[in-house]
Parts: structure tokens; C-alpha cells; sequence
């Protein structure tokens, strides 16, 4: 089963993407995309909703 979560950017901490992801595999999802509010690529981590 997926569900939805939020990524925020690890710099200024601004809720940018919203994606899914697998349930059982129990780790956060970490990944390196654009912020439009840094002007750069950084990583974004998974917060709550």
C-alpha cells in the first residue's frame, strides 16, 4: 500500500513536493531536488502532513 507524504527543504524547511511512498519500508524518503525558494538543488526530507 503507498501513501502520501510531504518533502520540505533541509535548508530553509518550506513544504515544496508532495509525493508517494511504499508503507512497509518503514525508512524516510530523502532526495535531492530543486527549491524555488533556495534557487538551488538541495535535499528534501520527509516531514508530516
Amino acid at each position: 500500500m503507498r501513501e502520501y507524504v510531504t518533502l520540505a527543504c533541509n535548508e530553509c524547511k518550506q513544504r515544496n513536493y508532495i509525493t508517494s511512498k511504499e508503507t512497509k519500508g518503514g525508512k524516510k524518503l530523502e532526495i535531492k531536488k530543486f527549491c524555488k525558494f533556495c534557487r538551488a538543488h538541495t535535499k528534501h526530507l520527509e516531514r508530516k502532513k
